[in-house]
């Protein structure tokens, strides 16, 4: 049997209304700079760990072909939305203060960790693990699973795709 290839939807394109979806919240490296994304790991391993009939919806916050939002409302509209959507947002933060400082992921992180939808990954080799204490703190707190893999952490973003009635 062929797996589905997940479809992937980058920022400010449109989401789809139903299917299952993940999207993938945490830092983001900045443009023009020589940190590489770990969102092409995240998406390799949904799509070798993906079993579900449906195609699986892979959300990210970053631009196809790096072309950036003209407006910053226009980028954070965006992944307001497409986090509200997905049935599961899979936060990763290998947390580094001088390249991937993720002071909005945090922000976002508070936002949506009571959704039930959530699942943290925090690296403990990170450089700044430390950063990362209190996030894992909430999400123990809040009953939201903490992994310190990423290939780990998309396991349980998948479970809880799967235990997710299918949207019309």
């Amino acid at each position: 049997m062929t797996r589905p290839t997940p479809t992937l939807v980058y920022a400010r394109e449109p989401i789809p209304a139903s299917g299952p979806s993940v999207f993938l919240a945490g830092p983001t490296p900045r443009a023009g700079g020589d940190i590489a994304s770990w969102r092409p790991a995240a998406i390799e391993e949904l799509a070798a760990r993906w079993t579900g009939e449906q195609p699986l919806t892979v959300l990210t916050p970053e631009s196809r072909g790096g072309v950036r939002a003209k407006h910053y409302d226009d980028q954070v509209g965006w992944e307001t939305a497409a986090r509200a959507a997905a049935d599961a947002i899979l936060f990763w933060i290998p947390r580094d203060l001088e390249t991937l400082p993720g002071f909005t992921t945090n922000v976002e992180f508070g936002l949506d960790v009571t959704t039930g939808r959530v699942v943290l990954g925090c690296p403990p080799n990170c450089p700044n693990p430390e950063r990362n204490r209190y996030l894992i703190y909430v999400a123990r707190r809040h009953g939201v699973p903490v992994r310190e893999t990423l290939d780990d952490t998309v396991a349980a973003a998948l479970t809880l795709v799967m235990r997710k009635a299918p949207r019309p």
